[in-house]
């Protein structure tokens, strides 16, 4: 149209030069904030991502995905279902279950849950069952499909921060799997013509590997890192992470695994077995947090993979809690030792380690220990250790497999009872956690610190404002004497393993007997006021302290409702 001026177009004779820089500004300044409005709503829209201090605060339920839970199959039913852990196969499990069962672990008071490695294993059975634990690894690019869909694994970990739960993914990069015969003499795998050299994607060239040799001495970390675990019957293919090119795929390929699904943190497996360097790397391309298995009972040699990871697996103080609470003549001593190395040689003290005493590589406690109080008091620890306590399925349920794959039980047999015993003392003890970061702002970064108990078969744990009391002397009367001023004379302290209450001596001190050798978890009566779902038959009384939000939380709900307006 003649004289018509359109919106953002110049028309020539339209206005004078002044009002045309007016107009450049006014556009500027709406283009600009028009920006900064669509840089909001991004924020508001997507999850902020969990950082080191968030897991710091959390409890870590450890699944095995096919033997959590079943898609599709009510509580009635499901338990009818068999999985014999003897055959080595997959019995059914997927995340499509595991999303219908969130709650139960919720309630429980685990805020993040650890599901097994997601991508496609060989399939088929080898002479060592099939590769349902999912740690055989084919094809890095696709999702296994017995688990479900790349869709399921989405909606899992939506249901999760709907929850404001975290998701964990374990991830080995050490090596790969085929089903082609290898041929050990000639040091390569023999396979069709026309085809990939491994049949592994995306390392299917036998130069992305390191050159066969099976690992014969654990001492030798060159041999540890270069050399191949498994055996000729089923090798694990030791992948080249030296190889600049395999480098930049694997550190590419994490990053889309974490953007695509949303994941909050990595379990890295296999760690000793690949170089700090490399990890190094991927740790800083994975952007989330990530914690390492590192096998071994030496806090020197575990120290170095602290350097350049968020945290460890405790396993140097896992192979000093099993014997020490296994029977009566369990030494303490031992324990406490290795728990003070590990906080004078990691990087981050022992807060960032994985307290757990089950998981699915290693023989459940209550498997080697038939002792109710004994178990019961092992199982206390991982919450009021230093780290973030990681508990692994089926340990609410008091289930009892031996060596791997006897402890990979399905736990829908369990018909997910949640007033087993454990269950509830998980529940507390994750409760009376939650409680005491509010109580001490700085509960998370105190050392826990070991104290006298004048008594034998004892151990005192302070870790203020938790005092814990363990003891190895199975079923039977133990006595503690904790003459430290830890509390205000005569205060109430609440066990909030059984809610009773008592009473801090003159001093502040806590002289107390458990006639059958169970735990106790003590904490001012105070402090759990306004907690009614912990204790609420204790007839609580005091002031707790306000909780108190800060400006920018408080403000940025409000915030992103008014911009998606």
């Amino acid at each position: 149209m003649p004289g018509a001026c359109f919106r953002f177009s110049p028309c020539s004779g339209a206005s004078s030069p002044a009002r045309k820089s007016k107009h450049r500004i006014s556009m500027s300044w709406r283009f600009f904030s028009y920006s900064l409005i669509l840089t909001a709503l991004s924020h508001c829209l997507t999850p902020l991502a969990a950082t080191v201090d968030d897991w710091r605060t959390r409890s870590i339920y450890q699944i095995v995905t096919d033997r959590f839970a079943l898609a599709d199959k009510d509580d009635g039913i499901a338990p009818t279902v068999p999985c014999d852990t003897a055959a080595r196969d997959y019995c059914g499990g997927s995340w499509r279950g595991a999303i219908d069962h969130l709650d139960y672990i919720k309630q429980m008071g685990f805020d993040a849950v650890w599901i097994s490695p997601v991508y496609s294993n060989i399939e088929g059975m080898t002479p060592y069952g099939a590769g349902y634990h999912g740690y055989w690894p084919q094809n890095i690019y696709t999702v296994n499909q017995h688990f479900g869909s790349a869709d399921d694994l989405k909606n899992l970990s939506s249901a999760l921060h709907e929850r404001d739960m975290l998701l964990m993914v374990d991830v080995v990069v050490n090596h790969m799997l085929t089903t082609l015969p290898l041929n050990v003499t000639a040091s390569s795998f023999v396979a069709p013509q026309n085809n990939s050299a491994t049949e592994m994607t995306p390392f299917a060239d036998m130069d992305d590997l390191h050159p066969l040799c099976f690992i014969t001495d654990y001492n030798n970390q060159t041999e540890v890192e270069q050399c191949w675990l498994g055996d000729a019957t089923l090798p694990y293919a030791d992948v080249d992470t030296e190889d600049l090119s395999v480098v930049g795929t694997l550190n590419s390929w994490i990053q889309d695994v974490v953007s695509n699904f949303s994941v909050d943190g990595l379990r890295l497996g296999t760690v000793k077995f690949v170089s700090t360097d490399f990890w190094q790397d991927f740790t800083r391309e994975a952007g989330v947090f990530t914690i390492g298995e590192v096998m071994s009972n030496d806090t020197d040699y575990t120290s170095d993979y602290t350097q350049v990871m968020n945290a460890v697996l405790d396993y140097p103080t896992w192979y000093a809690l099993v014997p020490a609470f296994q029977s009566p003549e369990g030494n303490l001593s031992a324990l406490t030792t290795v728990v003070t190395q590990s906080q004078q040689r990691y990087a981050s003290g022992a807060f960032m380690t994985g307290s757990f005493l089950d998981n699915r590589d290693q023989a459940r406690f209550n498997h080697l220990v038939s002792d109710a109080a004994l178990v019961a008091n092992a199982a206390v620890w991982p919450f009021v250790h230093d780290g973030i306590p990681i508990i692994y399925n089926g340990q609410e349920q008091g289930l009892t497999g031996g060596y791997p794959p006897a402890n990979h039980e399905a736990i829908w047999k369990t018909r997910y009872n949640n007033e087993s015993a454990e269950y509830l003392a998980f529940k507390n003890l994750n409760r009376a956690r939650k409680i005491a970061m509010t109580a001490n702002t700085y509960f998370l970064t105190t050392p826990m610190e070991f104290l006298e108990t004048n008594t034998n078969n004892t151990i005192a744990i302070w870790k203020p404002p938790m005092l814990t009391l363990l003891t190895n002397a199975g079923s039977t009367s133990a006595r503690w004497n904790v003459t430290h001023k830890l509390f205000k004379p005569h205060q109430h302290i609440v066990d909030v393993l059984t809610c009773r209450v008592h009473v801090a001596d003159e001093r502040g001190g806590v002289t107390v007997e458990s006639a059958a050798g169970l735990p106790k978890v003590f904490m001012p009566v105070t402090t759990l006021e306004g907690s009614p779902d912990l204790c609420p038959a204790s007839s609580l009384s005091g002031e707790l302290g306000t909780r108190r939000t800060s400006w920018w939380a408080a403000a940025y709900v409000p915030i992103c409702v008014i911009l998606l307006l």
